[in-house]
């Protein structure tokens, strides 16, 4: 986390960190819980881990006296590196000619690697070979016809959607607009006024005495979205979220708001909102779009999150059964594929519910960065019941990437603490069309071979 957060330093541009001092190591030998009960008391609530961890690591970095700091301006107009007095010293044409032939120093805020929500490789590739550009043409040319076969389209989209026309595509695969692309802009118009229909309705009740207490879980759990992300601590934003799910909710009383719901926003609003944003969505202030478009971002968002929802919405109703059942299924799968890894579960005391019951809560959204997630919905979104049953096999998948580390874990407190921050933070489209490959193979040997599933 340190290390996604804060770089290394350029050694030409800044002095070594021999004489830093070093923080206070860990006693490694003291007793480690040995069951699940001693370990929750002993750790804080996984929904909280990553904000206590980026807390720890900030107070790190800026109580060490001899390294150098950068202060850094946040905003899109004046976005720029300035440096602190601790390097007030060094000659400033010296410092600019440097940047100029490294071009080593951002021209933006810095944001962690986990949370930059570019959806490029990992591995650095140009943003637009010949064959994405191919790609890019074919979807443009479904995307055009007065008829759209979402079946040709559902095709292409599973091994990834282009940047360009994600967002019309996110709609028409979600079911929120139809095929037929002289209807679309009226059913835009018309969903677009419902929902704001509904906000004039309901949302002055959530001061009510039945619905306060919902409401006051939303304001609550929005800042924990996506913590490390400027965009969602923008006011305007949160707001923004806490319609939509203020309203979601009480158009579902069955479930009601259930933490974990809050991210499933996420993606459907960065994808919508990058229709108006040419890079660095992280960093947009949201202020600076035209309230109408701001209001279609935010309306889309509902309607798109609530057919995902429909599908999946026993996740979420009385003791969550949908997550349950799941999870189950997904202790059951990995005893057949690989029997290593599930008799070590069972020696370290390790049950699946204690880990797995997030990765089907969220998604995998707190597994994953943002970007992989919006590639992983690619194919969700293309996949026949993707979010509903598909997930199960990505899961699994995902489960057995780690066996080498899971094995080498010989304790229970070890164990959990690998399977709730697994090391994903460099993840990109490589490393997603891969598990995604690994997901379908899994399903295609186990899905309609019942008698292969179970024992």
């Amino acid at each position: 986390v340190y290390g996604a957060q804060h770089p290394p330093l350029d050694p030409r541009r800044h002095r070594p960190l021999k004489d830093a001092p070093k923080a206070s190591s860990v006693n490694t030998k003291s007793k480690k819980p040995s069951t699940f009960h001693e370990f929750a008391r002993s750790t804080n609530d996984a929904w909280d881990i990553d904000d206590e961890e980026d807390d720890s690591m900030f107070s790190l970095k800026h109580t060490n006296p001899n390294q150098d700091r950068l202060d850094i301006e946040s905003g899109p107009a004046n976005g720029r590196v300035v440096k602190s007095s601790s390097d007030a010293q060094l000659n400033v044409n010296a410092a600019h000619n440097t940047l100029q032939k490294q071009q080593s120093l951002p021209v933006r805020p810095v944001i962690p690697l986990v949370a930059r929500i570019s959806d490029q490789n990992a591995s650095g590739a140009p943003p637009m070979t010949v064959r994405e550009k191919t790609r890019l043409d074919k979807f443009k040319q479904l995307l055009a016809s007065p008829n759209t076969d979402l079946e040709e389209l559902r095709k292409h989209s599973w091994s990834g959607i282009p940047r360009e026309v994600r967002p019309v595509t996110w709609r028409l695969l979600s079911g929120y607009l139809p095929a037929n692309r002289e209807r679309r802009d009226l059913v835009l118009q018309r969903k677009r006024e419902e929902y704001f229909g509904f906000i004039e309705q309901y949302y002055h009740s959530r001061t009510d005495e039945n619905h306060k207490d919902t409401y006051r879980q939303i304001h609550i759990d929005i800042p924990r979205t996506n913590p490390l992300i400027p965009l969602f601590q923008q006011p305007l934003v949160q707001e923004v979220f806490e319609r939509i799910l203020f309203i979601w909710a009480i158009r579902h009383p069955a479930s009601g708001y259930v933490q974990g719901i809050n991210d499933l926003v996420t993606p459907f609003f960065v994808v919508f909102l990058s229709e108006f944003v040419e890079e660095d969505v992280e960093n947009f202030e949201m202020a600076s779009l035209p309230l109408d478009t701001q209001r279609n971002i935010e309306a889309d968002s509902f309607w798109c999150m609530s057919k995902l929802l429909d599908g999946i919405q026993d996740n979420y109703t009385f003791a969550q059964p949908g997550i349950q059942i799941k999870v189950k299924a997904l202790e059951e799968l990995v005893s057949r594929i690989d029997e290593d890894v599930h008799v070590h579960f069972q020696k370290c005391e390790v049950e699946y519910l204690q880990f797995a019951f997030r990765w089907m809560n969220n998604l995998l959204m707190r597994e994953l960065p943002l970007r992989c997630t919006i590639r992983l919905w690619d194919t969700y979104q293309a996949e026949s019941e993707g979010f509903s049953h598909f997930h199960l096999y990505v899961c699994s998948a995902f489960l057995i990437k780690w066996r080498k580390e899971i094995l080498s874990m010989v304790d229970f407190q070890s164990l959990l603490m690998l399977l709730q921050n697994l090391p994903t933070i460099h993840w990109g489209n490589e490393e997603v069309g891969l598990l995604l490959a690994e997901a379908y193979r899994l399903k295609y040997m186990f899905a309609d071979a019942p008698s292969h599933y179970k024992r």
